[in-house]
């Protein structure tokens, strides 16, 4: 079933969701880096540049999955709505834990609030994921039948 956010039959949705997936995770794994690691702040920095840059991605992958949202059937759109929920808990997610990050005072602790948000966050991610292939896989979300019936 074609979606309405596409360029050239390209759903756009499934394009920029990479992004905010690769952002979050590397987040992750530079507050990984920091906290199991030499403790040095520069993986403190780039764990919140990625949180950041993972919020703005998601945003923009919000608007074409919102589109493509509210043009699937009735069977499928349930799924989708747990799926944009859990996706907007993510995004709540790392931006508290980014805002905390930023007006943190003093040394940050090596494990503190805003890696368990970050670990939270990825958890739901892979909910979310397994949800968004499901619409794809199980029901054809943003797959082009024209193009399959043309081989």
């Amino acid at each position: 079933m074609r979606t309405p956010a596409s360029i050239a039959g390209h759903p756009i949705h499934p394009m920029l969701v990479p992004l905010a997936i690769g952002l979050w995770i590397f987040s992750l794994v530079c507050d990984l880096a920091f906290a199991f690691g030499t403790g040095d702040p520069a993986w403190k920095t780039v764990a919140l540049y990625t949180a950041v840059g993972g919020v703005v991605g998601a945003l923009a992958a919000a608007v074409p999955g919102l589109i493509d949202l509210l043009s699937l059937p009735p069977a499928i759109r349930r799924t989708g709505v747990i799926h944009m929920t859990i996706n907007l808990a993510v995004v709540a997610l790392f931006a508290i834990g980014s805002w905390l990050r930023v007006s943190s005072t003093g040394t940050p602790l090596r494990f503190g609030t805003p890696v368990l948000l970050s670990i939270a966050g990825v958890a739901l991610l892979a909910v979310s994921g397994w949800l968004g292939g499901k619409m794809v896989y199980e029901a054809g979300v943003g797959v082009d039948d024209a193009a399959l019936t043309r081989r």
